[in-house]
């Protein structure tokens, strides 16, 4: 897929405030500081489309982009950072789950994890949600240039062994890094094929 047009839509604070659109969504998420605004960034290649920090939590809205003027790449608020109140952090949550419950045009959400850490409870939880609510999703391993080719596999390799206990079939897995490109044409041939096979079955 060729990225010709990039833009921002809309920030939305609701779910109910979300752009009333028909064309396919795909939604990106994970914990704070995963390196969310950087991969949307590379995707595009649109160097600040999306904003990024040195400040986790900086995203606490649905973020729209509107890509070659025929489908939404979705921001949604990283989970999982503690330096915002419980209250806060529950909010976000429900958000969060609404959105992914609720939104009929959502295709994919891409899970991003970061592939330096040993795996997160509260990542495992989230994927162990989003497969028990049958949710299409795929995990984007972030970073994957602050590691060599063996810890890469090292580390991947725990991550499927622990999935394993709980999964039957293995969700799709795309190893990524914002830095070198890593992942980039995978993420978007897989967003042109659904959105092929979408058009082809309706």
């Amino acid at each position: 897929m060729i990225i010709r047009s990039a833009k921002f839509v809309i920030s939305s604070q609701e779910v109910n405030k979300c752009p009333k659109s028909e064309l396919p969504e795909y939604a990106f998420i994970g914990r704070s500081n995963v390196g969310k605004s950087s991969l949307i960034n590379m995707l595009t290649k649109h160097k600040n489309l999306a904003k990024i920090s040195s400040t986790p939590g900086k995203t606490q809205l649905v973020n729209h982009f509107l890509i070659n003027e025929d489908w939404h790449l979705v921001d949604l608020p990283g989970y999982g950072y503690a330096k915002i109140s419980k209250t806060e952090r529950e909010k976000w949550g429900k958000m969060i789950h609404k959105y992914l419950m609720k939104r009929e045009n959502l295709f994919c959400t891409f899970l991003l994890i970061d592939i330096r850490l040993e795996p997160q409870k509260i990542d495992l939880e989230f994927i162990d949600w989003l497969g028990s609510n049958q949710l299409p999703f795929v995990i984007i391993f972030t970073k994957s240039d602050k590691l060599n080719k063996l810890n890469l596999v090292k580390n991947t390799d725990r991550y499927k062994k622990e999935l394993s206990k709980r999964w039957t079939e293995l969700p799709q897995m795309i190893v990524n890094s914002s830095k070198t490109g890593q992942g980039r044409e995978a993420i978007l041939e897989l967003i042109s094929y659904t959105n092929q096979s979408s058009s082809t079955s309706n």
